[in-house]
């Protein structure tokens, strides 16, 4: 059985190579990974909530590739031995702000301590990637 910090890592690895394999320039790769390396900070400053607001309201390309990564782990079932579901079931990244923004403390919590693990693994494989050609 895999552990969630292993499919977490496993999660994030495919959707950085996603991600990167449609950016064509080596200038949106790095500002992808300057994005990925700067965004935990913002949550912990501001919350999640408002940095994915935020998100939302840039609509640049790479803050609706990281709400949309982020959504989809928050709700990710792997269907065998981890379910993953901070967030219920969601459509967008409005969806997911909607639902945070009504969620009792304690789960709120629990869904951005896990974003923020899950933005580390993003971060590092960003970094890894971001240089290569």
């Amino acid at each position: 059985m895999r552990t969630l910090g292993q499919q977490r890592s496993e999660f994030a690895l495919r959707e950085v190579t996603s991600v990167f394999d449609k950016m064509k320039e080596k200038k949106d790769r790095e500002d992808f990974e300057a994005f990925a390396a700067g965004l935990p900070a913002m949550i912990l400053k501001n919350g999640m909530g408002h940095t994915l607001a935020y998100c939302l309201a840039k609509g640049r390309d790479k803050h609706t590739k990281m709400i949309e990564l982020v959504r989809r782990w928050l709700s990710y079932s792997n269907g065998k031995d981890i379910k993953n579901e901070f967030v219920e079931n969601t459509r967008d990244g409005k969806d997911l702000v909607t639902k945070l923004s009504i969620m009792d403390q304690q789960p709120y919590f629990n869904a951005q301590n896990e974003t923020l693990k899950l933005l580390e693994w993003v971060k590092r494989y960003a970094n890894a990637f971001a240089k290569g050609d």
